[in-house]
């Protein structure tokens, strides 16, 4: 905003600047200076000389010619005048300094430098209360949003030149709220779940320490009650395991929440926008792109989600891949469209494909690169939610990942 200001305060010196060497130059090139009316004023005199009658209608500047006749009068006008010497009589001639067509001309150029400027001072100044201002009060929300106040919605200004804007930030907000409150929900629920079933535990746990105190102090004696006893312990083993398991599960739970809209759209469409993404990226790196011709079709899922499931194809045979080439190939089974991410150059070993869509899982292949071993896995969930499958294979040096959408 200050830096508005400064060029809104430099806007309105440049226009009274502009207004002042506009007059002064007009002014001196109709100034008497040039002294127009004296040429009129020779005319009229040649005129005179010439036996002719001293014609001022054509006169721009000349407005009155007396011949002098003795009389007081003479001298006596409220105009300027030269006095002239023609074949021995004196005549007086009243001039004006500037034509009317001057006085129309700058007029004329300050009424539309006005106008000019009204407009230009008016549109900074719409731009400033109406654009600006407004925006600045939007400038804290992601100061607030990353510091997690998310209490307050974003207000429309009546102008609505932010509209999409600010619903969107109204989006990410209640989003950045739903998913913490879904997060303290969780973080809650796991909280109890632990301390319950750590309550439960101590129960078989007890159990099992007194048993082997006993043993351990030779207390049994009697060789049945020792079957009866290391039974017992079995037991009670058997009920830690199962609260080990269910604290096991509780842990593999989805933690991703992930949504999906299903829906119906055309193959073509999904193919085209990964296309049209990737393809210059990838002739700027030099790696031979293709996709295999195809029968268009209508398939079933949510589209948004199958274009980002097929992205992290694409960014996977990228960053893992030589850089040779990467071909989607696309065929039909089983009522299904198959679109497969091929690359060339899988240096992932094929003992460590069965885990390769486990959660935060990342393959040998992976040192230096970044990422969080996340992607393969919500494809897979996304796949599974959208009624489709995904799988992974090794052929001839290439790593193929392929998405099966079924047709609707």
């Amino acid at each position: 905003m200050k830096k508005f200001n400064i060029m809104f305060i430099l806007l309105l010196a440049v226009t009274a600047l502009t207004f002042v060497l506009a007059n002064l130059s007009f002014g001196a090139g109709g100034s008497e200076s040039g002294r127009p009316w004296r040429v009129e004023v020779q005319r009229l005199c040649k005129a005179i000389q010439s036996g002719s009658k001293a014609d001022i209608s054509g006169c721009e500047y000349v407005t009155n010619v007396v011949k002098y006749d003795s009389q007081k009068d003479f001298y006596k006008t409220n105009s300027d005048f030269i006095i002239q010497d023609v074949g021995g009589q004196l005549y007086r001639f009243d001039y004006k300094t500037s034509s009317s067509a001057q006085s129309r001309g700058r007029l004329v150029m300050n009424l539309s430098l006005g106008v000019l400027s009204a407009v230009v001072i008016l549109g900074f100044l719409y731009v400033r209360f109406r654009i600006i201002k407004p925006f600045n009060k939007f400038s804290d929300i992601p100061l607030e949003l990353s510091k997690g106040r998310l209490t307050q919605p974003l207000e429309e200004n009546k102008s609505r030149y932010f509209g999409k804007f600010v619903w969107g930030v109204n989006m990410l907000r209640e989003n950045m709220l739903e998913q913490k409150e879904h997060e303290l929900k969780l973080l809650k629920d796991k909280q109890t779940l632990i301390l319950s079933i750590s309550h439960d535990i101590k129960t078989p746990l007890s159990a099992i320490k007194l048993y082997s105190k006993a043993m351990s102090k030779g207390l049994y004696t009697d060789k049945d009650k020792i079957i009866d006893t290391a039974k017992s312990i079995d037991k009670n083993a058997d009920d830690i395991e199962k609260f080990v398991t269910q604290l096991t599960q509780s842990a593999s739970e989805d933690f991703i929440e992930l949504e999906v809209v299903q829906s119906e759209f055309y193959l073509s469409q999904l193919i085209s926008e990964i296309s049209t993404h990737y393809a210059p990226q990838l002739a700027d790196r030099r790696t031979e792109f293709c996709v295999d011709k195809f029968i268009d079709c209508i398939i079933s899922g949510d589209r948004e989600r199958s274009t980002e499931v097929l992205k992290n194809l694409m960014d996977n045979a990228v960053k893992y891949g030589d850089g040779k080439y990467i071909h989607i190939e696309i065929s039909e089974e089983d009522g299904c469209k198959l679109v497969c991410v091929a690359n060339s150059g899988c240096t992932l070993p094929q003992g460590e494909m069965l885990n390769i869509f486990d959660s935060f899982w990342r393959g040998s292949n992976s040192q230096g690169k970044q990422g969080s071993g996340l992607g393969l896995y919500i494809c897979r969930q996304l796949m599974l939610k959208m009624n489709g499958e995904i799988f992974a294979e090794q052929r001839g040096g290439e790593m193929r990942i392929t998405a099966v959408f079924p047709k609707a």
